[in-house]
């Protein structure tokens, strides 16, 4: 049809399955509430954690951690597409404050259907973390810049008053 030049792409089966299983995501597990909250807490240690995938639309929760940004990084797998949420003590001595970010890792060697679900399934995951001063996709470790990643958590902040003069 000439009017809807890709009517052919949409007759694959491969592509009517995707579109039929990229249904939302299942977010009721009630551990994905916990660590959450677990890392929300001024009273936990816990700096992080990370969500994953149980079958293709079932979002669980996977691991969280006290450690560095650095630390987060490395529960990162290359084979999966996962969320992060990432806590960030941000100001100086005398005003401390912490900023979260949410983060989307899509791993270089997950399927090409795995990564296309993130874009969709992100919306439900946004329905569990819902407060984060910055949001970011990675899909290579070589790009992942803590330093950047905290300049940018801090400028979604507003005021920074980390005591330059500038």
């Amino acid at each position: 049809s000439t009017l809807f030049p890709y009517t052919t792409l949409f007759r694959s089966n491969r592509l009517r399955n995707f579109i039929n299983n990229s249904k939302m995501a299942d977010v009721s597990c009630p551990k994905l509430q916990e660590l959450y909250q677990d890392v929300r807490s001024d009273s936990t240690p816990t700096n992080w954690c990370t969500f994953g995938y149980e079958g293709n639309n079932k979002i669980v929760a996977q691991t969280s951690g006290t450690g560095d940004f650095d630390e987060f990084l490395g529960s990162l797998d290359d084979g999966q597409c996962q969320y992060g949420f990432v806590r960030f003590i941000t100001g100086d001595e005398e005003s401390k404050r912490a900023k979260f970010a949410l983060i989307a890792w899509v791993g270089p060697s997950a399927s090409i259907l795995k990564k296309a679900r993130v874009s969709v399934h992100k919306a439900n995951v946004k329905e569990i973390i819902r407060d984060f001063a910055a949001e970011f996709l990675f899909d290579d470790r070589a790009e992942i810049d803590s330093e950047a990643v905290k300049n940018k958590i801090v400028k979604a902040g507003g005021a920074n008053y980390s005591g330059n003069s500038n």
